[in-house]
């Protein structure tokens, strides 16, 4: 399989950027004879939930059809409204456009007591995997996989070995995580997301691709984007600086 990572910048309130970002990336992917391209969270409605609904349901139907266009699959970061409820997925399209579901973020944040943040505005569904290509993957949001104790709420349900004990073999991790230039956001944070991606790979024999969002594009990155396999170690990472966008053979 081969995955295109698209560590790009993600705007809160610019659905028509984001747009025009993912669509940039699909391009290159194809390009590259990629299966599946991989944003970050929030990669086209923005990270926030104050996102229009109508424009957005335009700019996602406007891109699944883009994607198939070009024969390359999504795993798309994007949050989104149903039935009166707002939920932080990770949507996958096979290369010809069809949906097969989605993944909620689950490990919602949150800060205080009583805790503040996204946990109070997101939903959550069942956790779930789905057939990409004859391959069981599943799908996982930034905290779901390594529950940061600095702003999570609720119990860390291991989410990874969930997914390993329903047949996953590959995960595609969406990721966006708030960061700054200090020492302890760009050494004491990256290192533990990054170990905790490394070390999960390794326990459950999964082959796991992460990206995140790389705006602001001056500051490293929370997360190395890149994949992971099996043994614990990284078979392709990223630049940690800046937009990148690039295409790994599993």
């Amino acid at each position: 399989m081969r995955v295109t990572l698209a560590q790009i910048p993600v705007y809160d309130y610019d659905i028509n950027a984001n747009l025009q970002n993912i669509k940039d990336s699909v391009k290159q992917a194809a390009d590259e004879n990629s299966d599946i391209l991989l944003t970050p969270e929030g990669a086209l409605s923005g990270y926030t939930h104050k996102f229009d609904s109508a424009l957005l349901n335009e700019a996602l139907t406007e891109l699944v059809a883009f994607a198939a266009e070009h024969r390359t699959g999504l795993a798309l970061g994007t949050c989104m409204e149903e039935d009166k409820l707002r939920y932080n997925e990770v949507r996958i399209y096979t290369s010809a456009g069809e949906y097969l579901g989605y993944h909620t973020k689950t490990l919602l944040c949150g800060t205080g007591d009583p805790p503040d943040g996204e946990i109070n505005h997101f939903a959550t569904k069942p956790l779930r995997v789905f057939d990409f290509n004859d391959v069981t993957v599943g799908a996982l949001i930034c905290n779901d996989l390594w529950a940061n104790p600095a702003c999570t709420p609720m119990p860390d349900i291991q989410l990874a070995k969930q997914l390993y004990r329903m047949g996953a073999k590959i995960i595609f991790h969406a990721v966006n995580g708030g960061r700054d230039e200090s020492v302890f956001s760009q050494e004491t944070v990256r290192t533990f997301h990054e170990v905790n991606v490394l070390m999960q790979a390794n326990a459950y024999g999964l082959v796991i691709c992460s990206v995140d969002n790389a705006r602001p594009e001056h500051i490293g990155v929370s997360s190395v984007g890149g994949i992971a396999t099996a043994d614990g170690t990284w078979k392709f990472t990223l630049p940690v600086v800046g937009r990148q966008v690039s295409t790994f053979e599993i």
